[in-house]
């Protein structure tokens, strides 16, 4: 079954997009990641499977936009990302969830609390925590010096500044807007990741220095584990009741230790995936829930200590380049200034449920020997199980067997092995063929890419033909790519190693390169962040499709 996910306004936030694919990656499970911005130029959408284009938040028009994205597209789980989103989507989290979309957002009251730096400060009070108590006009303040001016509901430290006397403090009153003033802390700067289940319960609490900070993220951190921190965080965790990840700062006071809790920010913070590279994977978290696991707190889970720097990288951008086509031979009238073409392989060049039936066949003779039962009987036996999405031959061998034994297993290993190992029965779809002799007709440059074992992929490559055709200029299988002891599953698609060796092979810029495949899942995610045009090939038999939810033998 696949699920998507849509991360809402997710501008720069590429490392919690990644966090999320690996996370599914490592987890077995199929998501579909979608993003929305107000700019086809934000760097994250280039790492999304899908991308969507919305109003500004402001604007009446973005609930409804929202909604019908959500609609449309199937989301099952929503994922805001920024301050200025969490209120409104906190508001209209029934809306969403009549349609089947689950918003990952606390009770709008808990929010507003947030959005409020008084609130805030009242709140922590009523946790039992300190907090530096705010004051709303320059005449009210009688801290002291320094002091902290910044709005009530700022984030990411904008027109947040420290002040070292009233004459300073009177004139940053005249230039930021809504403010409040707070007594400055001096001392150690810690941000706690927590996150929460549906119902509020802790599954992970990491708390880490912020060492070194850009524009209120952080940039330089380290993992700390502190039993109080964490007795801390627990006691905001039970009068908050999160729905999954809240971020929270304080200042531990450098000559008493006393923590001073400043903010909550009802989200994934900049820094949460350093967090979750550190062990407390919230992404994979999330992804259970997703799936309907339950997930229970784990203390410690970040390895203490480890410490993390954060980069800048670049990502071509200028708009996506993903192009939906039913047929194939739509992508051959499309290819204004490209010199090469890409191709997938399995369900786009052919239909991989040919290669199923192939293999239930010669599954189907072996069996009927053992049961005593017609191989058609048997095939179609094996066909309704695939098409149920069970593990068909395993599935298969448990229906004949009276009881698990060696020879049944034995039995099933022999039946798996002469599947995986038949001379399949496949033909290229006339769509493929067509596309294949426009783009040699056209004399364009024809490379494949496919994922899976290096056996299978090169038979079905000469039974189809492929790996003859004078055409087809490169193949590339990427389980190759692993050598004799790595892992081959870290070098498969959304990897972009193997998009970067075919472009050096064909000595093409990536800019004069597309790429057509299948699997929202994973294909596109690399070829369109190295700036390829992509053709997403609807199948309407594909195993991939995303209406059909079939297991791979």
């Amino acid at each position: 079954m696949i699920k998507n996910i849509l991360f809402t306004s997710v501008g720069r936030r590429v490392e919690l997009v990644e966090a999320f694919r690996d996370a599914a990656d490592r987890l077995g499970r199929r998501v579909c990641i979608h993003g929305s911005d107000i700019a086809t130029t934000a760097p994250a959408l280039f790492y999304c499977n899908r991308t969507h284009i919305t109003v500004k938040i402001r604007d009446p028009k973005y609930i409804p936009e929202l909604l019908e994205i959500c609609k449309d597209n199937s989301i099952d789980l929503l994922i805001p990302t920024i301050d200025t989103d969490l209120l409104i989507l906190s508001e209209h989290k029934e809306e969403f969830e009549a349609i089947g979309t689950k918003v990952m957002i606390s009770a709008p009251e808990m929010i507003r609390i947030c959005r409020d730096k008084r609130f805030t400060a009242d709140f922590f009070e009523q946790c039992g925590l300190r907090s530096p108590q705010p004051v709303d006009s320059i005449e009210k303040y009688e801290g002291g010096y320094p002091c902290f001016i910044k709005p009530k509901d700022g984030s990411s430290s904008i027109n947040a500044f420290a002040v070292n006397s009233e004459e300073e403090l009177k004139t940053y009153v005249r230039e930021v807007p809504d403010y409040i003033i707070q007594p400055f802390i001096e001392g150690r700067e810690y941000t706690i990741d927590m996150f929460c289940d549906y119902d509020g319960y802790p599954v992970y609490i990491t708390p880490r220095e912020r060492i070194l900070v850009r524009e209120g993220e952080v940039i330089k951190t380290i993992v700390t584990a502190d039993p109080q921190m964490v007795a801390e965080a627990k006691a905001i965790a039970t009068k908050f009741h999160p729905c999954g990840p809240i971020t929270v700062q304080l200042i531990r006071d450098s000559k008493t230790d006393t923590d001073y809790f400043i903010e909550i920010n009802p989200r994934f913070g900049g820094g949460a995936p350093l967090s979750m590279k550190a062990g407390a994977d919230s992404a994979e978290a999330t992804i259970k829930l997703l799936f309907g696991e339950k997930v229970t707190y784990e203390e410690n889970a970040a390895e203490n200590g480890l410490e993390y720097s954060r980069f800048d990288q670049s990502v071509l951008s200028g708009g996506t380049k993903l192009t939906d086509i039913t047929k194939l031979s739509e992508a051959a009238s499309k290819l204004d200034g490209i010199r090469g073409v890409i191709l997938d392989l399995d369900d786009t060049l052919y239909d991989e449920v040919d290669y199923v039936k192939s293999g239930f066949h010669v599954v189907a003779g072996i069996a009927s020997r053992w049961y005593g039962e017609d191989d058609d009987v048997l095939f179609a036996e094996l066909l309704s199980l695939f098409e149920e999405g069970a593990e068909s031959i395993s599935e298969f061998v448990r229906m004949h067997e009276a009881e698990d034994s060696e020879e049944s297993r034995s039995r099933e290993q022999e039946l798996l092995e002469a599947y995986r190992g038949q001379n399949p029965s496949i033909r290229l779809t006339e769509e493929a063929q067509k596309l294949i002799n426009a783009l040699e007709e056209k004399k364009i440059a024809i490379g494949i890419i496919s994922d899976g074992p290096p056996a299978r992929q090169h038979k079905k490559l000469e039974v189809l033909g492929l790996d003859s055709d004078p055409g087809v200029k490169e193949i590339i299988i990427t389980d190759e790519l692993a050598g004799e002891s790595n892992d081959p599953h870290i070098f498969r698609k959304p990897c972009p190693i193997a998009f970067e060796i075919m472009a050096m092979r064909l000595a093409l810029p990536y800019r004069e390169l597309a790429y057509v495949g299948d699997n929202i899942s994973k294909d596109f995610i690399a070829p369109g962040r190295l700036g390829m045009h992509c053709f997403w090939y609807h199948n309407p038999v594909g195993i991939h499709n995303d209406s059909v939810d079939r297991r791979s033998i």
